[in-house]
């Protein structure tokens, strides 16, 4: 698996190679900054492209909404210079409201879903149905979930929705500046939400699954241009990458889903 598995970046690297390496010649710094969902594609796409465009790729992580430290927003507020950003739709239109990001320039990178996840060797609570998720919510201890976009949704409108809002108020817990996987990987939660390309990875997890179609939530991660930057057509050739068929499948491979056909 492990041959197959540098068989294929290997293949992916020379595509890349033959599409990307037009600008080699003109080597930028590029500054990034992407939410978590698309965190792990971002990891795994970012050195391939590097070694075919000559590039350099400055990159910075935070949550797409929220007045965390590290949030995006709050790195704009203090000022912190970026050509690209990658969050949720939701967090991008507020910053292209604000006028931080390049009106039109909005690229819709994956989907996301939420999913839920509990500590290796725990019991898999039933979330197949609306209510099975309400009943495995009412019961639980200690629930974690995202300060981010799929945070929010939970707590604004599914918990609402099921008319357990006032018991979340109790058990349940919004999580700053850190992944929802660690707090339950330690044990500091009993179950966990978060878009699923955030929770699949941790070892010390069991996934349980997404949510019922029903209360589902689906989330664009898109890029756009910041306004000022100097190296917007640097970013643009970043954005064509990560929006290209060669990589499509290594996206689809850390649980989100290319938002290109």
């Amino acid at each position: 698996m492990k041959f197959l598995n540098t068989l294929t970046r290997r293949n992916l690297l020379a595509s890349a190679l033959l599409a990307f390496a037009s600008l080699a010649a003109q080597a930028a710094e590029i500054r990034v900054v992407t939410s978590g969902a698309f965190t792990e594609a971002y990891k795994k796409l970012v050195p391939i492209y590097e070694a075919a465009s000559g590039h350099k790729i400055i990159s910075a992580y935070g949550a797409s909404i929220g007045n965390a430290p590290d949030s995006i927003p709050s790195r704009f507020a203090r000022g912190e210079k970026f050509d690209l950003v990658i969050l949720s739709e939701g967090g991008l239109e507020a910053l292209m409201k604000d006028g931080k990001l390049v009106t039109g320039s909005r690229v819709d990178l994956a989907k996301s879903q939420i999913g839920v996840a509990v500590r290796k060797g725990t019991p898999k609570p039933d979330i197949s149905t609306v209510e099975a998720l309400k009943q495995t919510l009412l019961n639980a201890k200690s629930v974690a979930y995202s300060a981010s976009a799929s945070g929010t949704y939970l707590s604004t409108e599914l918990f609402p929705k099921l008319g357990i809002a006032e018991q979340m108020k109790v058990t349940a817990k919004r999580i700053m500046s850190e992944r929802v996987g660690a707090v339950v990987a330690r044990g500091d939660a009993e179950l966990g939400f978060q878009q699923v390309s955030e929770l699949i990875y941790f070892k010390e997890l069991d996934f349980v699954g997404t949510l019922p179609d029903a209360v589902q939530q689906t989330i664009f991660f898109s890029s756009a241009l910041v306004q000022g930057s100097e190296q917007q057509e640097a970013a643009k050739h970043l954005v064509r990458f990560f929006t290209s068929p060669a990589v499509a499948e290594l996206v689809r491979g850390t649980g989100l889903d290319p938002a290109s056909k």
